[in-house]
């Protein structure tokens, strides 16, 4: 059985599509599976061991030098790759129309799309011209949960969201360059995020981090950042946050060893902490403008959510949060 998927982007969104992989190889044992990313995020996928061959893709890049020959010559070289093999199936997780696109690239006997949009998701319905089969699913579905669910309804009857086993997300652990971390146990403060609603105040982490001194807490709080802006944040919320420390830029393999390997993790809705649920680190989720029945961390009781959209908690709900967590005690 070889198996096309495609989802080329965001951070978390690749990440949550993670566990489909699992369910395919649980359906198809020895399915030899390949998937289509953004370039940005190959070295991510790489860590998920139920992916075969991938794929990058580099539209974002391409556009701004369409009229370039590398960059032709590139685009070429990706509908080659494409069109190496012959799928038996190919998914479509995305609902747009550059990845409807990519399907109506491929060589497959079968190609399965999205039939609907996820309610307050991007969907571009123009998708479903590359569709041999749309599948259509409650519009409150999770994020984890609706590729699962369209591969599911592939082969069988649409199950119901509750009847799936628990999310796998078959992550091995980065191997790179960790010399940036520190000996001991570490805290992270995962407060990027792309848009400023999303953002809890700088004010209320740098009360919890006294919180979590007072209380006898002697592990660093490490703060990342992915540009100038929240490199910016980082260094003005280390100021008023006693046993911080800002890290220097790394790299997407780095940013992941940075979540997997941390005593406990404390952000928004965000790449980096999805990243830290799916290795089932101790998380607290926190969600300020999006809804948090798309992409809570439900698959590990010790991710909690808190918050939700125009319902951000505060530092008491998180501070009881973190004691509920028992994150000292347990690890």
């Amino acid at each position: 059985m070889k198996i096309l998927l495609i989802r080329v982007s965001s951070l978390g969104d690749v990440v949550h599509n993670m566990p489909l992989a699992h369910d395919l190889l649980q359906r198809f044992p020895g399915a030899h599976i390949d998937w289509v990313v953004e370039e940005a995020y190959v070295d991510l996928l790489r860590l998920c061991q139920g992916v075969g061959r991938i794929i990058p893709y580099a539209l974002r890049r391409w556009r701004k030098n369409l009229l370039q020959a590398d960059s032709r010559a590139e685009m070429r070289a990706f509908k080659q790759a494409l069109q190496q093999e012959h799928y038996d199936y190919a998914f479509e997780c995305q609902g747009l129309l550059k990845t409807g696109l990519i399907l109506g690239l491929a060589r497959a006997s079968h190609k399965i799309g999205l039939g609907n949009a996820s309610e307050g998701s991007g969907y571009e319905a123009i998708s479903r011209l590359f569709h041999s089969r749309s599948i259509v699913l409650p519009p409150r579905t999770h994020a984890v949960a609706r590729a699962r669910l369209m591969a599911a309804a592939a082969f069988g009857p649409l199950p119901r969201e509750s009847d799936l086993p628990p999310a796998d997300f078959m992550l091995r652990a980065p191997q790179v360059d960790t010399a940036f971390l520190p000996q001991g146990p570490y805290i992270c403060f995962f407060h990027g995020t792309a848009g400023a609603a999303k953002k809890w105040p700088r004010v209320h982490w740098q009360a919890l981090a006294h919180k979590l001194q007072q209380s006898g807490c002697a592990w660093p709080v490490l703060l990342a950042w992915g540009n100038p802006a929240e490199q910016e944040e980082a260094q003005a919320m280390a100021a008023g946050m006693p046993q911080a420390r800002v890290l220097p830029r790394l790299s997407m393999l780095q940013a992941v060893a940075l979540a997997a390997n941390a005593a406990a993790v404390i952000g928004v809705d965000t790449g980096l902490t999805h990243i830290a649920a799916a290795y089932r680190r101790p998380v607290l989720e926190l969600y300020c403008a999006s809804p948090r029945w798309k992409t809570e961390g439900n698959w590990d009781a010790r991710c909690i959510n808190l918050g939700d959209a125009g319902a951000p908690p505060d530092v008491e709900q998180v501070w009881q949060a973190w004691r509920q967590l028992g994150a000292q005690e347990v690890l």
